[in-house]
């Protein structure tokens, strides 16, 4: 045994002798100290007074060798000062995080003071309520009330304020949506935003109390009617003749002129002597109870000297400028105004008889001898006809608004109609397919399919977008910048093969070894980078030497067909035969005495040495069936444990 260091010798001396104190120290003070604990023995000092009943109990405040959870005792205690500290608000929520003890100290005596705060340098920024303009001069007791937490003094306006208020509550609590902190006087509301009543024109130049009557607010009307009743009354207002929505005719810039828009808000335009009509010439009874009439006959039946024989549509032939005034038929009042060569039409081109009422409006009752196009494509001949020229469709036929738009190479101009359209009676059948008028153009034979414009577009026919990514074999690493000939050697697209051997063959140096599945080992990223896990993937565990013999050590032989490897055995022999110095004589189970780390070492299964008995000493104990059967024998009955794994 060997002498203690030192170290040892003064660690256990310091150990005695505090062990001696302390059994000193319970047998002297054993009934004085009764009812304390060494801690309280031990204590610094008094807590203060609000403390004091949990000054004997000290894991009130503290837990054991562990400083940092006394903040937790703390706030279990001061719940509003934990719950300011959690949610971050507060004074104690918005400081610096730092332990209470750093501020709040006791153990100092019952009458000490561990709340000190100094206000002359207190920061408020730090609380809930930042001071700014005039509040920066107010003096603390002035919101903070003595006997109270400073925490509990009020945030909204109106708690301080209230005796200041002169809208005696009319307008709320929430003074400072009008008042800021630098004047109370000054106010800043923005009656816009604020109210439903936006103040323009000399609304804006008016007083508050010109419309608030004794500082009531929500009362206030909002209609115009409401503050200008007595103008409405007077002898140069309406009288209430024209209700009561001022403001459909007056506006805030000026309450004269009147700036009602007869044409833009009443479907009646006033034109010609109508314009200088008043309004009362017309609207003699009550504006929104008596409703006017809008055609002529019924101002002007005793003007009518046809006696109706024309009808009451006086304004056919007769126009505001003046009554008297010859008559000139407008056809452009009607639905069916003139154009082009309609204009210097004769009236009895279209008008038969003299009911003019019933001459058609639609093109193909006058123009059917004139459809080339034998109704295939309807009567509506103005969708690509015009007044002006019947044999021109410049201008008026949008070929976009079918079901195949004309975009550059089709553009119109570019190709003509006759190229896709064959004659002027098959406009419908005209196929909208790319392969119907490309077939020609088709250099892949119908081997890709008749969806031409899955790859190519209408700008040009020898531009492809064409996508590989929506193939079976999308492009990823060395294959991304690959020029397409490379691998499709002609335009039939499908023919080229999908499996690596195919154009990789020449770059095979296993020669077939490993069969035609490149993919199994190599990926696209390079050549060179290869990797297979012949420990998941296979069901021989390559270990000890094993993991740096190369694969064609063992795979020599070229793999037959679908086949990734050649047929190989499990056991030992079948690799390492030539190695066999025991000529057989052990059997083919090498593993009963060799190790894959290396082949010369030899592990005994016999006895408990790694070194190998004599063979003189072996064939003492040799059954008659020989050595091999031996082994094989004493391995069932005590099973050796594999490299790594711990005996059963």
């Amino acid at each position: 045994m060997r002498p203690w260091p030192p170290i040892a010798h003064a660690i256990l001396a310091v150990r005695v002798w505090v062990g001696c104190a302390l059994l000193a120290l319970g047998l002297g003070w054993a009934g004085a100290a009764a009812a304390q604990s060494i801690e309280t023995i031990l204590a610094p000092g008094k807590v203060i007074q609000g403390h004091a009943k949990v000054e004997e109990d000290c894991a009130q405040c503290h837990v054991k060798f562990d400083r940092k959870a006394q903040d937790g005792r703390c706030m279990a205690c001061h719940k509003d000062v934990g719950a300011d500290v959690k949610a971050r608000t507060g004074f104690h929520g918005r400081s610096r995080p730092q332990a209470c003890n750093s501020c709040h100290t006791d153990h100092k005596g019952r009458n000490a003071q561990i709340v000190v705060l100094d206000k002359k340098k207190f920061d408020h920024t730090v609380t809930d309520y930042r001071l700014r303009g005039k509040h920066e001069q107010v003096p603390c007791d002035q919101c903070h009330q003595s006997g109270k937490k400073y925490s509990a003094a009020p945030l909204e306006c109106h708690a301080c304020h209230k005796k200041d208020d002169e809208h005696k509550g009319g307008l709320g609590t929430k003074c400072a949506d009008c008042h800021g902190e630098s004047d109370w006087k000054d106010s800043r509301f923005d009656h816009d935003k604020k109210t439903q009543f936006s103040l323009t024109g000399k609304h804006a130049d008016a007083e508050c109390t010109d419309c608030h009557k004794n500082h009531q607010y929500k009362e206030t009307v909002k209609t115009c009617i409401g503050c200008h009743k007595k103008e409405d009354d007077s002898s140069k207002g309406h009288r209430g003749r024209y209700g009561e929505k001022c403001d459909s005719c007056h506006g805030t810039k000026s309450w004269k002129p009147s700036n009602f828009n007869h044409d833009a808000d009443t479907r009646y335009p006033l034109r010609g002597k109508h314009r200088s009509t008043g309004c009362n010439d017309c609207h003699t009874g009550n504006l929104y109870r008596v409703q006017l009439s809008q055609d002529c006959y019924a101002c002007h039946k005793s003007d009518d000297k046809h006696k109706e024989s024309l009808g009451k549509d006086c304004g056919s032939c007769h126009s505001e400028r003046g009554w008297k005034e010859p008559a000139k038929f407008n056809h452009e009042v009607t639905s069916f105004p003139l154009l082009g060569k309609h204009v210097d039409a004769e009236c009895k081109a279209c008008h038969k008889s003299a009911m003019f009422k019933e001459a058609p409006k639609d093109c193909y009752s006058c123009h059917k001898p004139d459809d080339k196009h034998d109704s295939t494509l309807g009567q509506q001949c103005g969708d690509c006809h015009t007044e002006r020229e019947w044999k021109t469709t410049k201008g008026r036929f949008n070929h976009d608004n079918t079901l195949f738009r004309l975009r550059n190479a089709h553009a119109e101009g570019v190709l003509k109609c006759s190229a896709c359209h064959q004659d002027l009676k098959r406009f419908r059948k005209t196929p909208t397919d790319c392969y119907s008028c490309h077939k020609k153009d088709d250099k892949h034979e119908g081997q890709q399919g008749r969806q031409c414009e899955t790859c190519h577009s209408d700008r040009t026919w020898k531009t492809t977008r064409f996508d590989h990514a929506q193939t079976r074999f999308a492009l990823t690493g060395k294959h991304v910048p690959v020029r397409c000939e490379k691998c499709h050697e002609t335009n039939r697209f499908k023919d080229a093969p999908e499996n690596c051997y195919a154009c990789h063959q020449k770059e095979d140096r296993h020669k077939l070894k490993f069969g035609e599945r490149c993919e199994s080992c190599h990926n696209t990223r390079g050549w060179p980078i290869w990797d297979f896990n012949h420990d998941k993937r296979t069901e021989y565990r390559l270990d000890g030497a094993h993991r740096k013999v190369a694969c064609e050590s063992c795979h020599s032989q070229p793999a037959s067909k679908g086949k990734d490897a050649a047929a190989l055995g499990r056991n030992c022999i079948g690799c390492h035969r030539k190695d066999d110095t025991h000529d057989g004589q052990f059997g083919m189970r090498c593993e009963t005495c060799h190790v894959t780390d290396n082949w010369k070492r030899v592990v005994s299964r016999v006895g408990a040495t790694d070194r190998s008995p004599p063979r003189e000493a072996i064939g003492e104990q040799l059954p008659p069936w020989g050595l091999s059967s031996l082994f094989g024998r004493r391995s069932e009955r005590a099973a050796v444990p594999a490299r790594g794994e711990k005996p059963s």
